[in-house]
């Protein structure tokens, strides 16, 4: 029988991060008809994606010390309320300028919600499940945009985007009080863990966590400036800025190509992120099984680098097969998560790890706002999304070669798992 963890905690913390990127990415399927009727050319609709970044940046620092010191449950609780109301705000605007404060708060409010997620998680999975356990509650993105995607296509050929922003932006108040009933900060507070799984989680986490160093609170600014961290937060910018630039352009991309309603657009934009779900939980159960992270981060970011330059290159004369080849650009924008975030809580002490991911998320969080900028400005004076794609490949190599440089982390995967 599955530990009650696995069944509990990984689908709170799943579906609340589905819903924050629900409410984050459906603008993409609007930019169409946002841009008529907010009257904004390419540019300033890249902008306006992006810009959810800069307020994303402010809480990841603060939201993961928070919810290590004070309580990721009630910190998390708060931001979906307040998110709330900055998503159904979106729906409501007049002018993009008013669209793009309101994407601004947006992401002010979700900024903590991620480095909080990782360290309720760090409290729940040991070391030899981690990189499963990120897996499953990341593989949200895909999830949202697999559901969202259709659901906001149909929405816009029926009603408009204001139906669709203000409907969608309602969802975390609904949420809210189921994910009150099922999370719990530690295995101390659930009443319903068993003595057996909560002997094990106690005896574990804290045999791993006396084998990491220590730092003194002083020291955590020199920690964070280690070389290994300072890497992991290039990583990170150069992949967000892969990633958002890609999910945020590719409706346009598609309904300018083949011309299709908004609804088909959504329905082809949905295959590239069934393939991040499997690249991501395959990935992950291998890394973990293997005990092997670096290598598990490297190959999926070349490989989604590879597939995606081969689809701009084959975009003109085999359209289908090209399609083909940009659905698994996901490998490398979503399969290296996993074990990309195992490494932080694996190679630091939980004194500076929670701080630490929240740097990383914070300042690579920005590339979320220069990817889908870049792809703007390239496709207003280029007149077509090949230039923007391109570049997306050539960085997701580059990724690659960098996480070769990643310190490698090779743990045995823990026993009762």
């Amino acid at each position: 029988m599955p530990q009650q963890r696995w069944l509990r905690i990984i689908p709170a913390a799943l579906i609340t991060y589905t819903i924050a990127y629900i409410d984050r990415v459906n603008v993409s399927m609007a930019l169409p008809s946002l841009s008529r009727d907010l009257h904004m050319d390419s540019a300033q609709a890249g902008n306006v994606a992006g810009i959810f970044f800069w307020g994303y940046l402010l809480l990841q620092i603060p939201g993961g010390h928070i919810a290590n010191r004070w309580s990721a449950k009630r910190f998390i609780s708060i931001l979906l309320f307040a998110w709330g109301i900055a998503a159904v705000g979106c729906g409501l605007v007049r002018t993009w300028h008013e669209l793009w404060i309101m994407r601004l708060l947006l992401g002010i409010t979700q900024g903590g919600v991620f480095s909080a997620t990782l360290v309720l998680i760090s409290h729940w999975f040991p070391r030899g499940e981690r990189a499963r356990a990120n897996a499953l509650w990341m593989i949200c993105g895909p999830i949202a945009l697999i559901i969202s995607s259709p659901l906001s296509g149909w929405i816009l050929d029926h009603w408009n985007w204001r139906v669709m922003l203000v409907s969608e932006g309602t969802l975390p108040f609904f949420w809210l009080i189921i994910f009150n009933m099922l999370i719990y900060d530690h295995p101390r507070d659930a009443r319903w863990i068993s003595a057996k799984e909560y002997a094990y989680l106690e005896g574990t986490l804290q045999r791993q966590g006396a084998e990491l160093e220590r730092v003194h609170p002083d020291q955590t600014l020199r920690a964070i400036c280690r070389p290994q961290v300072l890497l992991l937060i290039v990583i990170y910018f150069l992949r967000m800025s892969t990633e958002v630039g890609f999910l945020m352009w590719l409706p346009s991309a598609l309904e300018k190509a083949k011309k299709l309603s908004s609804a088909g657009a959504g329905g082809l934009a949905t295959f590239p992120f069934v393939v991040a779900i499997v690249a991501m939980l395959v990935n992950s159960w291998h890394s973990d099984k293997t005990g092997e992270r670096r290598g598990h981060v490297a190959l999926p970011f070349a490989l989604g680098g590879m597939s995606l330059l081969i689809g701009v290159s084959l975009s003109q004369s085999l359209p289908v097969l090209a399609f083909v080849f940009v659905c698994l650009t996901t490998i490398g924008t979503y399969g290296p998560l996993g074990p990309f975030w195992a490494i932080p809580t694996e190679t630091l002490s939980r004194d500076v790890a929670a701080t630490t991911m929240g740097v990383i998320t914070a300042v690579g969080s920005l590339g979320g706002f220069f990817g889908p900028v870049a792809i703007g400005y390239l496709n207003k004076y280029e007149g077509n999304f090949q230039h923007g794609f391109g570049l997306i490949g050539l960085v997701l190599l580059l990724i690659s070669g960098l996480c070769l440089k990643i310190r490698s982390v090779r743990e045995p995967a823990a026993a009762g798992t």
